[in-house]
């Protein structure tokens, strides 16, 4: 008899053994329960892909068109803290509940018909996710690409208008090994006839292919649609609209004028079916927030969370902590995934270290602290810095702040465990030097 499943955790860890994969590419198994369960949608569809920038400009999406009065549903991955928070309906996280009614929803009808279909835990709870978006009566629907495109289980859904962020180096194994193959997979997103948005400004040439040979509507950075400014505002000029004046983007760090400029395409690709106002633009970019995306959080010492968690990524993390201004010593807890590229991650950002902390995370697909310290100690020539091993973000936290001044900062950075494991039990705020609060 099987013990039954009640709560979200029960389906979660269900979920977890399923198939004997983490990552199975294609979509046959998931678009076949998907058709079994009738999830469809009768709003308009955003699907975002990108290596780098898909969660923020999912919610700088969301952020305008809530303020514009739309009810809202996006899906992001993965989340920080709580599962809930991978689907937000009218800028709320799910409530438990309705996850749990829609998991068993799935379990019946992949086991329609006595021929089960197997679901890795990454399409079990998307289709769970989809379902209760289907059932929500949303205005619009948001949905961000877990991995790739072409073949990731949000693909089961035609979208509306495509976003394509920023296209770089992650995840080789299942995309390829360089940016050309990855676009390819990343433009598997677009459709024939609607508008795809390309906010990369050097997009791989796969990418521009793909939408000219499914004739798909191509809106391209730089060419359709573009940005100006000075260090007080900013201006977008696209297909038949125009904003000046605007403030920059509540989400700090200097790519994210490029993520705002390809929200605003979208926006105006989508404009006889979502109309905005200019003050929504206004305020949906003003108010728009986002955990773990070089989230400066004020005190002593400074603190600065970013879930960078590729070489590209950190690259722009490195670039934005490099404008932040002089701090006498910056202190980092760094906990990262096995299957990154770890070397070219520390050299980005090194420079700019002073104090280490490399950090166990609670994932079998995690490096351990002590190899980190390994490949940091390999390619380290910085005679002044140095480096420690901590069980766990939190006590990584807490040994940065026992040897940090008030007048220094502390960066979390490497991937969404490490900075979830910092938020778990609340945003931090360091008041003074041996005075946590966290």
């Amino acid at each position: 008899m099987k013990t039954p499943l009640n709560t979200l955790p029960d389906w979660l860890a269900h979920c977890e053994q399923l198939h004997p994969k983490n990552i199975d590419m294609g979509l046959e198994r998931v678009r076949a329960v998907a058709e079994r369960m009738q999830i469809c949608f009768d709003c308009p569809v955003i699907t975002v892909a990108g290596t780098n920038g898909k969660g923020s400009t999912c919610a700088m999406l969301e952020a305008i068109l809530l303020q514009a009065g739309y009810r809202t549903g996006v899906y992001t991955s993965p989340h920080l803290v709580h599962f809930e928070e991978r689907l937000r309906l009218s800028g709320e996280p799910v409530d438990a509940a309705q996850l749990v009614a829609s998991f068993a929803g799935v379990e019946r009808a992949r086991g329609l018909n006595d021929a089960e279909v197997s679901l890795t835990y990454f399409e079990f709870s998307t289709l769970a996710i989809l379902d209760v978006m289907a059932r929500s009566a949303l205005d619009v629907v948001i949905l961000e690409v877990g991995l790739g495109g072409r073949l990731d289980a949000v693909n089961i859904i035609d979208p509306d208008c495509a976003v394509i962020t920023s296209v770089d180096i992650d995840h080789t194994e299942f995309l390829g090994v360089d940016r050309e193959s990855i676009g390819f997979e990343k433009a598997g997103i677009m459709r024939t006839g609607r508008p795809v948005i390309v906010s990369d400004p050097m997009p791989p040439q796969s990418v521009l292919d793909h939408a000219k040979e499914i004739d798909a509507d191509l809106w391209r950075f730089g060419v359709d649609f573009n940005v100006s400014g000075d260090k007080q505002q900013w201006g977008w000029a696209g297909r038949g609209r125009r904003y000046s004046g605007l403030a920059y983007p509540a989400l700090r760090g200097a790519n994210q004028l490029v993520n705002a400029a390809g929200v605003l395409a979208a926006l105006a690709a989508l404009r006889d079916r979502l109309p905005v106002t200019a003050q929504a633009v206004r305020n949906g970019l003003a108010f728009v927030e986002l955990p773990g995306r070089f989230q400066i959080i004020p005190g002593e010492p400074t603190l600065v969370l970013d879930v960078a968690h590729n070489p590209h990524s950190v690259a722009a993390l490195a670039a934005n902590l490099d404008a932040m201004g002089y701090f006498p010593t910056t202190h980092a807890v760094f906990g990262a995934m096995a299957d990154k590229d770890l070397a070219a991650m520390l050299v980005k950002v090194n420079p700019l270290i002073d104090k280490w902390y490399f950090t166990d995370l609670p994932t079998a697909r995690a490096e351990s602290g002590a190899r980190l310290l390994d490949k940091w100690q390999a390619q380290n020539t910085r005679k002044d810095a140095t480096a420690s091993v901590c069980p766990d973000p939190q006590q990584a936290l807490l040994a940065a702040i026992e040897a940090a001044d008030p007048t220094d900062r502390i960066v979390v950075f490497g991937s969404f465990y490490t900075v979830g494991g910092i938020l778990k039990d609340g945003l931090p705020r360091l008041h003074a030097k041996h005075m946590p609060n966290i």
